[in-house]
């Protein structure tokens, strides 16, 4: 689960059967290849009370390159599983691995033992064996799968999983397709992360430049210009700074194929198209959109929420997001992921038949960093800087003025509207409309900036945000002052109120920590490997998760075993999210009822931030 566990044998041995099995295919037949090449693209579907699943390594070609796969039943992504919300699910896991595995069933409420993390809540998979996972499906929705050891999950394990529900939709549609997106690279995990340990922006391609500071003397003037470019480089910090990973190492897939692949899916014009959008991948954030059609987003991380038009959604690694397109025009769509460092895409085709293909957009610009990422520039606020906490720099005072962008939200979001297969669905009208009706909104805790206390987290942070503040409110960097309507946080909204309405016991309060140069990632400034103690709730207790956010950088955080309710203002309707995008100094709260006892897994999903460290137990006990 940390850096500590990366084998420098298990490298080699894997270089040695890329190597191998490269000399193979250059001089073995393709057709006696057939069994050795991982298959992609594929939606092939499993359903029963019994489930076989088979992980294996294999040969993954994608644009004329080959390299070392992980699959799960030889495909990538791993088959879809269909379950049925009520049933005992039973699935039974073979490792024809050379090194232990594990699968974790992402976002399910199930037994600690079920949960599939080694060293938390089994002893893992070792090669050779099977491992039975037997657990009743408790909810509905659209889920997935993945190994949790190690670096598997960026070599290819992951696969989705569809948990059809007792009771009717509330919403209709004809098509109903999985778009996975993920991420790959020809060099393994262990490089991707030995190399950020020597150089924490090693994969930016993408920095500031001298023509770039002569166009911001142009356009903020000489000494506003300087003085954040000094400002920046005081901080040992990178403004471009938004992925890890970049374009550069990999290469961005829908249903495990390249955007020269061109994933399609068929409808007939007029259909309503389900599109079932899952972030399987290990380290990149994803701006869809579909240019020509606007999105219903009906599901937030497999549950129902009320039905909100958009034109654009930001998706986190492990997030979910479940939406209603209505393709009127015989024509093909191209469905667009962007990075969010905009650095490469994945891409597929929504199309009548079969070879189509649509326009793809033009990549934006990156985005920048402003002080306001840094915690130092609030609206209306006169703040006195960001402190280094051991470098002993005081950084100047930031006045809030027309060069920090303002964090309104882009397109219009002064009403909700219905989508296709919203509209005739009797009772959809009679939902209560959280987005206009104030009266039922609730209390954002952290809308107004928190000062951050005297505690540094000590020398593996490399600096604490001034001020932190919910920022659900905000589309994201290099998402604001557009025309098109991005989803927020604020806008999800429970189908049902949720049943305990209880107000948090007790609240508790966890930072998030790093420092980039030294590639080190932790809570409250302690790695995984230096925390004596777990995170400990207590059984039947409603207690308050409080995220702050003191890096650089968006963290996905994943909660094991429960629901998060995303404390976002929606009153009795809070949306519940088994992963949660912090921005950077943010401060974000989630009330959890601790109704799972055992011990859960709790960290960020950007794999190697948790493989450096970003990783926590929570304890739920009777004490």
């Amino acid at each position: 689960m940390n850096a500590d566990c990366i084998s420098r044998r298990l490298l080699l041995k894997r270089a040695a059967a890329l190597g191998l099995l490269a000399a193979v295919e250059r001089l073995a037949p393709a057709y006696a290849l057939t069994n050795t090449i991982a298959n992609t693209g594929s939606q092939m579907t499993l359903s029963g009370d019994v489930i076989d699943l088979a992980i294996s390594e294999q040969l993954f070609r994608l644009d004329g390159r080959a390299g070392m796969a992980m699959t799960i039943n030889g495909t990538i992504p791993g088959p879809v599983i269909r379950l049925k919300e009520g049933q005992e699910a039973t699935l039974r896991v073979t490792n024809h691995l050379e090194e232990s595995s594990s699968i974790h069933w992402h976002g399910l409420l199930l037994p600690p033992d079920m949960d599939g993390v080694p060293g938390v809540s089994f002893a893992g998979i070792e090669p050779g064996t099977t491992f039975t996972y037997r657990f009743p499906v408790k909810q509905s929705g659209t889920y997935w799968f993945h190994s949790h050891s190690g670096g598997q999950e960026l070599l290819g394990m992951y696969a989705p999983m569809i948990i059809d529900p007792i009771e009717p939709e509330p919403f209709r549609y004809e098509c109903d397709y999985v778009v996975m997106l993920s991420d790959w690279s020809f060099e393994s995990p262990e490089t991707l992360l030995s190399n950020l340990k020597k150089q924490g922006g090693y994969y930016n391609f993408q920095k500031r430049t001298a023509g770039e500071f002569f166009t911001d003397l142009g356009r903020m003037g000489f000494w506003p210009a300087l003085q954040n470019y000094l400002t920046w480089d005081q901080m040992r910090m990178d403004p471009t700074d938004f992925a890890d990973v970049t374009g550069y190492s990999f290469t961005y897939l829908m249903n495990g194929l390249s955007p020269a692949g061109n994933w399609t899916g068929l409808f007939r014009p007029g259909e309503r198209v389900r599109l079932r959008l899952i972030n399987a991948a290990g380290m990149t954030f994803y701006d869809v959109r579909i240019p020509g059609l606007r999105m219903t987003v009906v599901q937030a991380d497999g549950q129902n929420i009320q039905p909100v038009v958009v034109d654009e959604l930001r998706m986190g690694p492990a997030e979910t997001y479940d939406v209603i397109v209505g393709p009127a025009e015989d024509r093909a769509y191209t469905i667009f992921a962007e990075t969010m460092d905009r650095s490469g895409y994945a891409r597929g085709t929504l199309a009548p038949r079969q070879g189509m293909s649509a326009e793809i957009p033009e990549r934006r610009p990156r985005p920048v960093r402003t002080m306001e990422d840094m915690g130092m520039s609030m609206e209306g606020m006169d703040i006195g800087g960001m402190k280094d906490p051991h470098g002993g720099i005081t950084m100047p005072k930031i006045e809030p003025s027309g060069d920090m962008p303002s964090m309104k939200q882009s397109g219009d979001n002064s009403h909700r509207e219905h989508g296709p297969g919203m509209q005739p669905m009797s009772g959809m009208e009679a939902m209560p409309d959280m987005g206009t009706d104030n009266t039922r909104r609730s209390k954002i805790p952290g809308a107004e900036p928190v000062k951050h206390g005297p505690d540094t987290h000590g020398t593996g942070n490399q600096a604490v945000a001034e001020y932190s503040q919910n920022r659900s409110g905000e589309p994201g960097r290099g998402l604001e002052d557009n025309d098109r309507r991005v989803l927020l946080y604020t806008d999800l909204q429970s189908l049902a109120s949720y049943p305990d309405q209880r107000e948090p016991e007790r609240e508790i309060e966890l930072h998030l920590t790093g420092h980039m140069e030294r590639y080190m990632w932790s809570f409250d400034g302690k790695k995984y490997s230096e925390a004596q103690e777990p995170i400990r709730f207590h059984d039947g207790e409603r207690v308050r998760l409080t995220f702050v956010n003191d890096t650089m950088m968006e963290h996905p955080l994943h909660l094991h075993g429960m629901w998060m309710h995303l404390e976002n203002g929606a009153g009795a309707y809070l949306p519940r999210k088994h992963t949660v995008i912090v921005k950077p100094a943010e401060r974000v709260s989630v009330a959890i009822s601790a109704d799972a006892p055992g011990r859960w897994a709790f960290h960020c999903h950007l794999l190697l931030h948790m493989e450096a460290g970003m990783f926590r137990v929570v304890e739920v006990s009777g004490d």
